[in-house]
């Protein structure tokens, strides 16, 4: 799969909702995110892993 952008809309408990730049939601376990990241944080996710963008 290709690289993506996210930007974390929602935290939900144990669950991010997440926007790619398409406007596509995605929900995934927060625990797959970094351990900073807050509504408003954007992501890069690459080989898997999702890393914060400044």
């Amino acid at each position: 799969m290709e690289p993506k952008d996210y930007t974390v809309i929602r935290i939900d408990g144990d669950y991010a909702v997440l926007r790619d730049t398409a406007g596509v939601e995605v929900t995934i376990a927060r625990a797959l995110i970094p351990e900073e990241s807050d509504e408003g944080t954007r992501l890069h996710w690459e080989n898997l892993e999702y890393t914060v963008v400044d």
